[in-house]
């Protein structure tokens, strides 16, 4: 018997879908929560629960049935940022973040361990060594991973208190008529599609998306958003709800290509946040990649 610990990176996620994303199977993460081996503060967890970021969940399993361990390989990083406590890649679209049903390896995760060898923060568990934070596979731009476990809390605590900034850029279906606005629109598993999230009351956590319009295009809006929280999938969630998906967003958007892109046309721009060894602020940018200027450059001139 072995115990694992996990740390949850996100408010509103399932305990259950927390342990798939850890390394355990569905079928797994369920007898283990049902024989009262997942456990919060010292109580064992219902299946339906919650999670709140920064929890720590402990899991009592067999070590015939502890999850295997993400293997190194060698892929290209596009590092922005290093030093001894933290790493900053630029993530391009088409990366899986961490390893997961239907994408065993090939992932950012198996890039870092490459890279890093053992110097990755396992707070995150064996299949999310150092990660803080994620963007879906078709997402690009910055993403912050830790080196060691003292980082990988900071930055984690930095998330929950928002002093952790994520600046992203989206292209929108449709125009709008005001220069910014905000979305505060609580977000949580989709009642029917359980792989998807929506805006719901139910089983939720409050989402806030503020918006900035970068340029107006015919038919189209290029838009800065920040993020004031972190739910999964949030601003494509938001975007939707307020009748504006993004472009080629295949689940929450027209669900086929639109201007040559398969995905949505989202990239983080940049990040800020508090070094968490010399309490110095680090502010970083990236460039939209190519695959976004193309996407502009298809949309016309601005209006």
């Amino acid at each position: 018997m072995s115990v694992k610990e996990i740390i949850s990176q996100e408010s509103g996620e399932r305990i259950d879908a927390l342990l798939a994303h850890s390394g355990f199977t569905r079928s797994a993460a369920a007898r283990l929560i049902a024989q009262g081996a997942v456990r919060r503060d010292g109580k064992a967890v219902k299946k339906s629960e919650l999670c709140r970021a920064g929890d720590v969940f402990t899991v009592e399993v067999a070590d015939e049935a502890a999850p295997s361990q993400a293997l190194p390989q060698d892929i290209p990083l596009d590092i922005v940022y290093e030093d001894a406590d933290v790493i900053v890649v630029n993530k391009p679209r088409g990366l899986v973040v961490h390893p997961a049903p239907g994408h065993p390896d090939g992932t950012l995760v198996n890039a870092l361990l490459y890279h890093c060898g053992d110097s990755l923060s396992g707070v995150g568990g064996v299949f999310r060594p150092g990660i803080v934070h994620r963007l879906d596979r078709d997402t690009s731009g910055l993403l912050i991973a830790a080196k060691n476990d003292a980082a990988h809390l900071s930055l984690s605590a930095q998330l929950s208190d928002r002093s952790l900034s994520r600046v992203y850029e989206a292209v929108v279906r449709g125009n709008f008529r005001e220069d910014a606005g905000v979305i505060d629109a609580p977000i949580g598993r989709h009642p029917v599609d359980r792989k998807k999230m929506a805006v719901t009351e139910k089983n939720s956590r409050r989402a806030v998306t503020r918006w900035e319009v970068i340029a107006r295009y015919s038919g189209w809006t290029h838009l800065r958003c920040i993020l004031e929280t972190g739910r999964t999938h949030q601003i494509r969630v938001h975007m939707a709800h307020i009748g504006h998906p993004l472009l080629g967003d295949m689940v929450y958007g027209a669900g086929k290509p639109e201007k040559g892109l398969e995905g949505q046309c989202l990239h983080a721009r940049s990040l800020k946040f508090v070094h968490p060894r010399s309490g110095e602020s680090v502010f970083l940018t990236s460039e939209l990649p190519e695959y976004f200027t193309q996407v502009l450059s298809r949309l016309g001139p601005p209006v």
